[in-house]
């Protein structure tokens, strides 16, 4: 499994979660709401250390990670993280 952080979710993630280098994001499923995959689940995402990661990805220094526990909820498929330019908000896609 991948993860692909877009230029402007990059910029989301400095400007809104003042993420900067040698910071974790952690990408995992939350009770509630829905997701392709799984009713009842959606995806959260938080401010974390790593136990135990299961997929990664550095952007400038910043790291987005998926623990090995929630490998799950991602149903084989990469996570696409981008941000709804209307919204303005973060926005997931999933590829197989």
């Amino acid at each position: 499994m991948n993860i692909k952080i877009s230029e402007d979710a990059l910029q989301w993630f400095q400007e809104e979660m003042e993420a900067k280098d040698g910071d974790y994001i952690r990408f995992h499923s939350r009770y509630g709401g829905s997701s392709p995959f799984h009713e009842g689940f959606s995806i959260g995402m938080n401010r974390e250390e790593p136990h135990d990661i299961g997929a990664e990805v550095i952007v400038q220094g910043i790291h987005f990670y998926i623990e090995k526990d929630d490998l799950w909820f991602f149903n084989e498929h990469d996570l696409f993280v981008e941000v709804n330019k209307e919204l303005e908000e973060l926005q997931y896609s999933y590829l197989k």
